[in-house]
């Protein structure tokens, strides 16, 4: 489900399957039809169960700072369909789909596709239209079977690796792993985050079969408080994105544009760092109302330590909703150290898991439902208690938009 994509397969008379159909033939044999617009492009290509929205963000705001125009793709839609491809940080404008879909209709890609495949070939198609500087590329599901992966990059960056989409993609971390580091191309660097040790076994024999050199945060590169240190070393005084884990994405970001090439200046890089934002990333909406997009265990555990550094002995209100296919006991039993209380909401999406069924996931006495609006549902109770309202990014955008 991509908002308003249907308005222009209608208007166009675009037919595109809305299902999951991993696999790269179809995609190989689209862009072939619109001229390879994909092979024009300089690629920083990223997958990871976490991080890869905010360490394309840090990557953005860091070329930002440097003079360099950036186009990215990423996913899911957090508004519409246009913000799902931006030029220098805009969401591309009506006229812009059109004139891709212009081109994927002449080129006869009706009833080829998947959704997100035909959004993918209308990435490229505006990228190589507008030629960006540098396009950063967010894989939409694992790695070595997403429709992204028909770039070959300046660099590949694998954020995290930790258990999701596991219909999909396997069922256990070394499988996960796999399909992720199958983005990872010959003689063509690899930047990582911290990876579980069976992670790091697999993209350590997938970069050696592709003859490509790898860069692991910890050992090749890393973050000591406020000193970044890798290919280059400098002082990040301030980060607007907060939490551990946000800087371990900015150290990814760095050590993959240094990676790719690009030419840092210290005093840029500290600025692109500090300034990077990203919707939903424990972004503060209301005095002490924040939401954040926590939506697997791995992410929830992440924003309990951000709780913990940011609100340091305090307890959270926690409103939650989230989709039916992800974990959602042990997303919550990962929130539950920090929680005052828990408020969970269904909410307009045909997965999205019930509040009846988040309840009985919750092992927590203080809990409830909720069928308020998202008005009603940000506002604060009363209390002193800080709010975050976190699970899905539909939830979040379903509230806010």
């Amino acid at each position: 489900m991509i908002p308003k994509f249907d308005e222009y397969k209608e208007r166009f008379e675009l037919y595109s399957d809305d299902v999951i159909k991993p696999g790269l033939d179809s995609i190989r044999a689209a862009l072939k039809k619109v001229g390879n617009p994909e092979k024009h492009l300089q690629v920083i290509h990223v997958a990871g169960t976490n991080g890869k929205g905010s360490t394309i963000a840090f990557m953005e705001s860091i070329l930002k700072e440097h003079g360099f125009s950036t186009g990215v793709f990423s996913s899911p839609a957090l508004i519409d369909v246009h913000d799902q491809i931006r030029i220098n940080g805009i969401p591309i404008s009506g006229a812009e789909m059109d004139k891709s879909f212009i081109r994927m209709k002449e080129a006869g890609l009706s009833g080829m596709l998947t959704d997100f495949e035909l959004l993918t070939v209308a990435a490229f198609l505006t990228f190589e239209r507008i030629l960006p500087d540098y396009i950063l590329l967010e894989c939409g599901m694992g790695g070595e079977l997403d429709s992204t992966n028909v770039v070959i990059p300046l660099v590949s960056v694998i954020t995290s690796i930790a258990l999701d989409h596991v219909g999909f993609l396997g069922d256990t971390i070394t499988e996960i792993t796999g399909q992720k580091a199958g983005i990872i191309k010959e003689k063509m660097p690899v930047v990582t985050g911290v990876l579980p040790k069976e992670a790091e076994v697999v993209v350590h024999s997938k970069a050696a079969e592709m003859n490509s050199e790898l860069f692991i945060y910890g050992k090749d590169f890393k973050m000591i408080g406020e000193v970044f240190e890798g290919g280059l070393k400098t002082v990040i005084p301030d980060r607007r994105m907060k939490g551990p884990h946000q800087a371990i994405n900015a150290a990814v970001a760095i050590e993959a544009l240094w990676i790719a090439g690009v030419s840092l200046e210290e005093k840029h890089v500290a600025k692109g760092v500090a300034n990077a934002s990203l919707l939903y990333r424990f972004q503060e909406i209301a005095p002490g109302v924040f939401v954040d997009g926590a939506h697997n265990p791995a992410a929830a555990k992440m924003l309990t330590e951000t709780i913990r550094t940011e609100f340091p002995g305090e307890k959270v209100d926690f409103v939650i909703g989230m989709l039916n296919t992800k974990d959602i006991k042990k997303t919550l039993d990962e929130l539950i150290p920090v929680a005052a209380s828990f408020t969970f909401v269904t909410f307009p999406h045909p997965q999205a898991a019930t509040a009846e069924e988040l309840m009985a996931s919750c092992q927590y006495n203080r809990k409830k439902m909720t069928n308020d609006n998202g008005d009603t549902i940000i506002l604060r109770e009363g209390n002193d208690r800080k709010k975050i309202v976190a699970g899905s990014l539909y939830l979040l955008s379903s509230l806010l938009n």
